[in-house]
């Protein structure tokens, strides 16, 4: 079995009963995303983005006690036991480290077309219905309220600031999802983000709505 599939068939077994919205089925669209984003990108290199987009997740820091370097270091163990050069573990690695959101105020470069092409399709998974239903999925799992009037979003100027959050769950969206689209890298990930962002300010104004009793 080639390293993509049998990474593939790794990380659906881990990640096979979580239920925060990191799950294998979040992974597969990322991957699938990253493999349909690389197709139309000729200098991209498919193995690296295949590989980057199924192990992005692997140890997310925020399962791992804000352990940054958790994922990629458990990238380099799956990888390692598959005899993978060490050339592609590395690159592995940083593609998991630059693939995060670190707050409204954090830049998050790239310093690979596949890390734009993973960090891309990770962030369009954030946005749409689905990226709707993983927010609340996810703030669920951290016994998040859905909304407070009284917490207003926060402008995180600090990866430490944006990790110590516990913002109610519709703070998300202004203080990250909604500003996903403009932070894209590629065209055709912007092309996909137009009509997911649309749907989810529709969606924002609507549950404000309902929340006052006004819709």
């Amino acid at each position: 079995m080639d390293l993509v599939n049998a990474t593939a068939q790794f990380i659906e077994q881990k990640f096979a009963d979580e239920g925060s919205g990191h799950d294998w089925a979040h992974i597969r669209r990322v991957w699938l995303m990253a493999r349909q984003l690389a197709a139309n990108s000729p200098e991209a290199n498919q193995q690296l983005t295949e590989l980057g987009a199924l192990l992005h997740d692997i140890a997310d820091w925020k399962f791992h006690g804000g352990d940054y370097e958790a994922g990629p270091r458990a990238a380099r163990a799956w990888l390692l036991s598959q005899h993978a050069p060490e050339e592609l573990i590395t690159q592995v690695e940083t593609i998991i480290r630059e693939v995060s959101f670190k707050g409204l105020g954090v830049e998050t470069p790239v310093s690979s077309v596949e890390a734009a092409l993973v960090q891309d399709a990770d962030r369009l998974d954030a946005i749409g219905a689905v990226g709707i239903a993983r927010a609340f999925a996810y703030g669920g799992h951290k016994g998040r309220p859905l909304h407070d009037p009284a917490v207003a979003p926060v402008t995180h100027e600090s990866f430490a600031s944006y990790q110590k959050s516990t913002a109610p769950t519709i703070n998300h969206f202004y203080e990250k999802l909604l500003h996903l689209k403009n932070r894209l890298q590629t065209p055709a990930a912007r092309a996909v983000a137009e009509e997911r962002h649309a749907y989810m300010e529709g969606f924002v104004t609507r549950f404000l709505a309902e929340w006052e009793g006004q819709a």
